[in-house]
C-alpha cells in the first residue's frame, strides 16, 4: 500500500522494517579524526600562547562535567523534534528536574533516588508539554514559554515548603536552595591518573595534551556521568536501527502519510515529548549532583544551549555530542581562568576562521569566503596586539561561541520537514 501523496511515496513495508540507513562513510573514524585533528590545534594553540591550562586535566575534566547537563538536555530536544514536535521547554524541564531531584535525595540520603526525582520532574514537564501540543494542540511554541515561565515558579514555591522545615534549614537548606544531598562522587583511577599527571607537566607536543585529556576523564567520571554518556547510544539505536524509531522519525517528516500506514501519530509523538523531558530532568539531576546542592536558577540557561548543541549536531546524536563538548569546553574555561585562557583561544577562532573561508572558496561562495577570511585575519590581529580580553567578554564566552557555531553550521543543517508544525488527523 502507498500514500497518495506523491511527496510521501513509502510503502508499507518500509515503516515495519527495522531503519537500514545507508552507511555515510565511516562516522566513527571521521569523528576520531575530527578530534585529533582538534587536539593536534590545541597543542599547537597551547605552545604559541603559553597557555597550559586550555588541555589541562582540570580543564577538561571540568569540560566533561559542564557538557553533560547540555548534551542531555540537547538530546531531549532530539527526541521531540525528531517526532516533529518543537519543545523549547527544556530549560523549564530541567529546573523540575534541579528540584524534584535534590528532594528526593535529600528526604531519602541516596544518591540514586536523586536520579530518580530528576526523572520524575521531568517526566512531569514532559507530560504537560504532551498535553498541550499534541493532546489539545496548542502551539508549541507558546507551551514550551509557559513552561519554562511556570517551572521556576513551581520549583521557588516548592523550595519554600521543603526546604524550608527546621530540619533542612538545619541541614543548611532555605527558601532558595536545599540542604546538601546525596551525590555520586568521581570514580578515580588512582594509578592511572599519577601517571598521566607525570606525562601532562612535560608539556610535550600532543602527548601531554592527550595524557591531560586522560587524566580528566579518570578524575571527573562518576556513575551518573557514564549513564548520561550511554544516552546517546541508546539513542542512535532506538532511533536510527529499530522499526520504533523508524516510525517515531516519519512522525516528524511526514505525520500523514505514516498515519496513513498504520502508524500511531499521536502515541508516538506524546512518546517523544515525555522522553524529552525525562531526559532534560536528567539533566538538572546532574546539575544537582556536581554541585551538591539545589539552588534557585541553577540550569542558568543550559536548556537553550542544548538546544543550540542539538542544532549545531544536525539533529543526529553524534554531532550533538560534539556541540555539547564545545559549548562545554568554552564553558569550563571561563570558569577556571577567565580572560587569560579565552584569549587563547582567538587563535582557534582565527585559524578556524580562515579554514571556512577557504573551503568557501572552493564552494565557489565568494562572498562567503571573503567574510570568513577577513574576520579570521582580524581576530588573529586582535590576538596579536592585545594580552588580554575583558572579563565581561569571558564571561558570555559560552554564548558567543553558540552564536559563532549556529551561524557557521546553519548552511549544512537539515531539521526534519514537519518539525514545529502543528498536526491534526483529517477529519477531526
Amino acid at each position: 500500500m502507498t500514500v497518495r501523496d506523491a511527496s510521501a511515496t513509502v510503502s508499507s513495508d518500509v515503516i515495519t522494517a527495522p531503519a537500514r540507513p545507508p552507511v555515510r562513510g565511516h562516522v566513527a573514524l571521521r569523528m576520531l579524526l575530527i578530534g585529533v585533528l582538534g587536539m593536534a590545534l590545541l597543542s599547537l594553540t597551547r605552545i604559541i600562547s603559553g597557555a597550559d591550562d586550555i588541555t589541562s586535566a582540570g580543564a577538561l575534566g571540568g569540560t566533561i562535567n559542564a557538557a553533560m547537563p547540555i548534551m542531555l538536555a540537547g538530546l531531549g530536544g532530539l527526541w521531540s523534534e525528531r517526532a516533529g514536535v518543537a519543545n523549547i521547554g527544556l530549560e523549564g524541564q530541567m529546573i523540575l528536574g534541579t528540584w524534584f531531584g535534590a528532594e528526593f535525595a535529600f528526604a531519602t540520603h541516596s544518591a540514586w533516588m536523586l536520579i530518580v526525582g530528576g526523572l520524575v520532574g521531568g517526566f512531569i514537564g514532559g507530560v504537560l508539554h504532551a498535553v498541550a501540543t499534541v493532546g489539545f494542540g496548542v502551539d508549541q511554541i507558546v507551551s514550551g514559554v509557559a513552561i519554562n515561565i511556570l517551572a521556576p515558579g513551581v520549583a521557588k514555591y516548592l523550595a519554600g515548603i521543603y526546604f524550608n522545615k527546621p530540619k533542612a534549614l538545619a541541614a543548611g537548606g532555605g527558601p532558595s536552595q536545599s540542604p546538601q544531598v546525596d551525590v555520586f562522587g568521581p570514580l578515580k583511577w588512582q594509578w592511572a591518573s599519577e601517571h598521566l599527571a607525570k606525562i601532562e607537566v612535560h608539556h610535550w607536543f600532543f602527548v601531554s595534551d592527550l595524557a591531560g585529556l586522560l587524566d580528566g576523564v579518570c578524575t571527573s567520571l562518576n556513575t551518573l556521568t557514564i549513564i548520561a554518556l550511554l544516552t546517546i547510544p541508546l539513542t542512535w539505536f532506538l532511533l536510527w536501527r529499530t522499526s520504533f524509531g523508524l516510525r517515531l522519525r516519519s512522525c516528524g517528516e511526514n505525520p500523514d502519510a505514516a498515519e496513513s500506514l498504520g502508524v500511531k501519530v499521536y502515541t508516538l509523538k506524546a512518546t517523544a515529548v515525555i522522553v524529552s523531558g525525562v531526559l532534560a530532568g536528567l539533566a538538572g539531576a546532574f546539575l544537582v549532583n556536581f554541585t551538591g546542592i539545589y539552588r534557585e536558577n541553577q540550569t542558568a540557561g543550559r536548556g537553550f544551549i542544548g538546544l543550540a548543541a542539538m542544532i549545531f549536531g544536525n539533529w543526529r546524536p553524534l554531532g550533538l555530542a560534539a556541540g555539547s563538548g564545545l559549548f562545554g569546553y568554552t564553558d569550563a574555561l571561563q570558569q577556571r581562568q577567565g580572560s587569560t585562557s579565552v584569549h587563547a583561544l582567538l587563535i582557534i577562532v582565527g585559524v578556524l576562521l580562515i579554514l571556512v573561508g577557504l573551503y568557501q572558496i572552493y564552494r565557489r561562495k565568494p562572498v562567503s569566503a571573503a567574510v570568513a577570511l577577513v574576520v579570521g585575519v582580524v581576530v588573529l590581529v586582535l590576538y596579536k596586539i592585545t594580552d588580554s580580553i575583558p572579563s565581561q567578554f569571558a564571561t558570555y564566552t559560552p554564548q558567543i561561541i553558540t552564536l559563532l557555531v549556529l551561524a557557521v553550521a546553519s548552511q549544512r543543517l537539515r531539521p526534519p520537514a514537519a518539525d514545529g508544525l502543528p498536526w491534526r488527523r483529517r477529519g477531526s
